[in-house]
């Protein structure tokens, strides 16, 4: 029988994606961009003697990273709802691989600067790779694909301020970068070969003006926020970025809500499923990097001192790895009660837990145990709420706006990291070169309260939504 269809006239089916295959491309790519987070922090001594750089000037490894990243992740989210979320990861980890080779072959400070700069694309990873999952995983399986790609932030940062010390021991600070290269090299054949394109939902033209204060905006508040230790916090160079970042954003918020296609749809912002996470995002950061830099220098400061633990850098990277474990175990056991009961259930767990965790650092952190038990109880509570928090988001925003949203709150996340950074190093230096028990106290306690803020957050959050579909 000759079928009633030509060639010409036959329907062609999408090509379907593999979940496994989609899945572990986007986590391989979401680990290497936590481990560049973390991999050259511990090395900047090393970094600065060999490149014959001061510690200021070193300090912009880490603070032109941070500002590309901020700038690059609401942009590359919402191009990706625009113009396809595969497309744009793939333009993203082109910028990322380019920033790490550049930052590979570096024989200079300038250079290596640059190189960080392009890595600050790769902050677009994970908004992006949720949107994917929710495009081509199916619809059970994504809250627990969230959860662990939620957990890889942690779990990234995790392995990198273990492996650090090794690699750079044995092989030199270049292996940060080659490793992470040929990482990133695997992620980008499995996602060419392995995820269809995405299908483009948002429609409209670039918002232009909204980007360029949005970017002006973010690198004012994070340059204030980096180098206001350094500068003086009330000299006029740190005042005039604060105030000039004010000024900034209050006028993105008014081109936003008169442009016909904004950058960031304010009115989204504004759900209670949004702005909620959000602020619970301000709040991890400051307790995420928070424990990045006072567990590891507790335990590194000499036992003579009578309160440091004396351990050393790769001891303490150690004791990061069973809270790391732990996110990963609880990650995906917030994306099945997400599944049964909403977002809310483990987010409030999750907050109530490293809130708790930081409680008892602050009572109690003269043995090695007790840090140790701080810390993994934190590892659980992040698990539980880093993929609650994204859950939450994709059962409130449509398919369309998912990258854009969910970079917003990677965003808020990094403004947290920022502003705990500052304050805790004001609080941790007041005492002199060496910090004092009482600053340690004083930062715990500084951590406990502002994951408080967090609690009362995640309490107003919509007790169950259903996953938007349109």
């Amino acid at each position: 029988m000759r079928s009633d269809l030509t060639p010409r006239q036959a329907p062609i089916l999408p090509r379907r994606a593999n979940p496994t295959l989609v899945f572990g491309s986007l986590a391989l790519a979401g680990v290497v961009f936590a481990m560049l987070q973390s991999l050259v922090a511990p090395a900047l001594p090393v970094i600065g003697r060999q490149l014959d750089a001061s510690t200021a000037d070193i300090s912009w490894l880490v603070t032109a990273y941070l500002l590309a990243a901020a700038i690059a992740t609401p942009i590359a989210g919402r191009l990706g709802d625009m113009f396809g979320r595969r497309r744009v990861l793939l333009v993203v980890l082109g910028v990322l691989s380019t920033g790490i080779l550049v930052a590979a072959l570096a024989g200079n400070l300038a250079v290596l600067v640059t190189g960080r700069v392009l890595q600050g694309a790769g902050g677009a990873i994970l908004p992006l790779a949720f949107g994917i999952v929710r495009d081509e995983l199916p619809r059970e399986r994504v809250g627990v694909a969230v959860g662990l790609l939620s957990a890889l932030l942690g779990t990234g940062g995790g392995l990198g301020a273990v492996l650090a010390g090794p690699i750079v021991a044995g092989l030199g600070w270049h292996w940060l970068f080659w490793f992470p290269l040929m990482a990133i090299a695997l992620a980008a054949v499995g996602i060419v070969f392995g995820i269809p394109p995405s299908p483009v939902r948002a429609s409209g033209r670039i918002d232009v003006p909204g980007t360029l204060l949005l970017s002006a905006g973010l690198v004012c508040l994070l340059l204030a926020l980096s180098k206001g230790g350094g500068w003086g916090w009330a000299s006029g160079l740190t005042l005039g970025l604060f105030g000039g970042a004010a000024v900034t954003f209050i006028a993105w918020a008014v081109v936003e809500l008169r442009v016909r296609a904004p950058l960031v749809d304010m009115r989204m912002l504004a759900g209670r499923g949004v702005w909620t996470t959000n602020i619970a995002g301000i709040a991890f950061g400051v307790a995420t990097f928070g424990s990045f830099l006072l567990v590891p220098l507790l335990l590194q400061l000499p036992a003579a001192t009578g309160y440091g633990l004396g351990k050393s850098v790769s001891e303490s990277g150690l004791f990061l790895l069973p809270p790391t474990v732990a996110m990963v175990v609880f990650a995906p056991l917030s994306g099945a009660l997400d599944r049964h009961f909403g977002a809310k259930l483990p987010l409030v767990l999750g907050t109530v837990m490293i809130t708790a965790s930081y409680v008892l650092l602050a009572v109690a952190h003269s043995a090695a145990w007790q840090v140790l038990t701080a810390v993994s109880l934190m590892g659980i509570g992040l698990g539980l709420a880093s993929a609650a928090m994204t859950n939450a988001i994709l059962a409130t925003v449509p398919p369309s706006q998912t990258s854009a949203a969910t970079s917003i709150n990677t965003l808020a996340r990094s403004i947290g990291g920022s502003i705990g950074t500052a304050v805790l190093a004001v609080t941790l230096s007041a005492a002199g070169h060496v910090p004092s028990e009482a600053g340690f106290t004083t930062s715990f306690w500084i951590c406990a309260g502002t994951l408080i803020v967090a609690v009362v957050a995640a309490l107003l959050l919509p007790t169950r939504q259903r996953r938007a579909l349109e």
